[in-house]
């Protein structure tokens, strides 16, 4: 087997196996680093790539939003609400190439980032 077959194998076998804890930390820091690399290549010039990150950004944040549960917990209204501001900003930022507007996204979900970690850690 190749070493990229290896690798993906590898990522397949720890996505099946994370809890759902977990699995909510490797999509906010897998948006987290599509969004710091797409504002860096908006800002270098490179559009086709700045695109595909936050497209990709665009994504996770959709996954987020679709399978949060509103009536799980008190706060969940609200998050559903952020995702829906962030979403609408990272549309508006990847038509714009504004990586300003992107790395505020990306400033707004690290905290969020760290409290599940943290809380995910109490656990």
């Amino acid at each position: 087997m190749t070493a990229p077959n290896l690798r993906d194998r590898y990522l397949q076998e720890t996505i099946n196996t994370a809890s759902p804890a977990k699995l909510l930390i490797m999509l906010y820091d897998r948006l987290i680093l599509d969004l710091g690399l797409g504002a860096e290549a908006f800002r270098n010039g490179d559009h086709e790539l700045g695109s595909a990150k936050v497209m990709h950004a665009q994504e996770i944040v959709m996954e987020l939003q679709i399978t949060l549960d509103v009536n799980a917990w008190d706060g969940a209204p609200g998050l559903a609400s952020l995702y829906g501001f962030i979403l609408t900003e990272l549309i508006g930022a990847n038509i714009r190439r504004d990586a300003d507007r992107v790395d505020g996204c990306r400033k707004l979900l690290e905290p969020l980032r760290d409290a599940w970690r943290e809380a995910a850690s109490l656990t």
